[in-house]
């Protein structure tokens, strides 16, 4: 921003302007929330419902990798600890992605609350994240679970075929292109991701298994764990949500 981010709001349009009024107009009267997504790999549909929680509840998204590029991109103090590691090959620690955290929800875009998308992924985690926000004065207040039967996930994830210069996707089930293997606009050949395979995601699912059970433990045991049934339609998700967080 520019100096007191007079000149820089100056040149905001009226409608921009009047729309983040509203916005914040209607935010004002929400409940705070301080919410966990856990999800396992790419299918779930996480990544479909975090969008709508988040402008539904006016929270900000927390994505830890995004905040981790940004820290250091912006060169805070903290980013710079975390490039050190990184340069090294080291992993980052947890003491400082919980700062990251920290910061960042301190903006006042997570005035109402926050979505944390990645992050805890060990019970080591889930106990510094406690901590921070304990010394805040708040706390968690609900653990969404993205269940998902292994095999339907299987199956959505192993079914996906893309058109790699447009992005488009299909399903060989779901959203089948018009003729196997093809897209329908340009007649181009369709690829599968490398990570699409059923043996990269039975080695993600194992690993999430592992490590993130005992994450929805920790946080069973304060009875704040929500389990959504992610096999449904986004639709139905979606309702199942909002009945949570109501």
């Amino acid at each position: 921003m520019a100096t007191g981010g007079k000149a820089v709001l100056e040149d905001v349009p009226s409608l921009d302007l009047m729309t983040e009024l509203l916005r914040r107009m209607k935010c004002s009267s929400k409940p705070d929330k301080r919410l966990i997504l856990i999800g396992g790999p790419p299918g779930s549909g996480k990544g479909t419902q975090s969008p709508i929680i988040k402008d539904e509840y006016c929270l900000c998204h927390l994505a830890t990798g995004d905040m981790l590029r940004a820290a250091v991109a912006g060169k805070t103090p903290l980013g710079i600890k975390a490039k050190e590691a990184m340069d090294k090959g080291d992993l980052v620690s947890d003491d400082l992605v919980v700062g990251i955290i920290d910061e960042a929800i301190k903006r006042p875009s997570c005035q109402k609350g926050f979505i944390l998308d990645g992050f805890p992924r060990t019970v080591v985690q889930a106990e510094k994240l406690d901590d921070m926000l304990a010394k805040q004065g708040t706390k968690i207040d609900k653990v969404l679970n993205f269940a998902i039967d292994d095999a339907i996930l299987e199956e959505r994830i192993t079914g996906r075929w893309i058109h790699p210069s447009s992005g488009r996707t299909y399903h060989t089930k779901f959203n089948p292109p018009k003729v196997p293997g093809v897209d329908d606009v340009s007649g181009e050949p369709l690829i599968q991701r490398k990570d699409d395979t059923a043996e990269v995601l039975k080695s993600r699912l194992e690993s999430f298994h592992r490590q993130t059970e005992p994450v929805i433990d920790y946080y069973r045991k304060k009875s704040i764990v929500a389990q959504l049934h992610a096999e449904k339609s986004p639709k139905e998700v979606t309702i199942e949500v909002q009945k949570v967080l109501s």
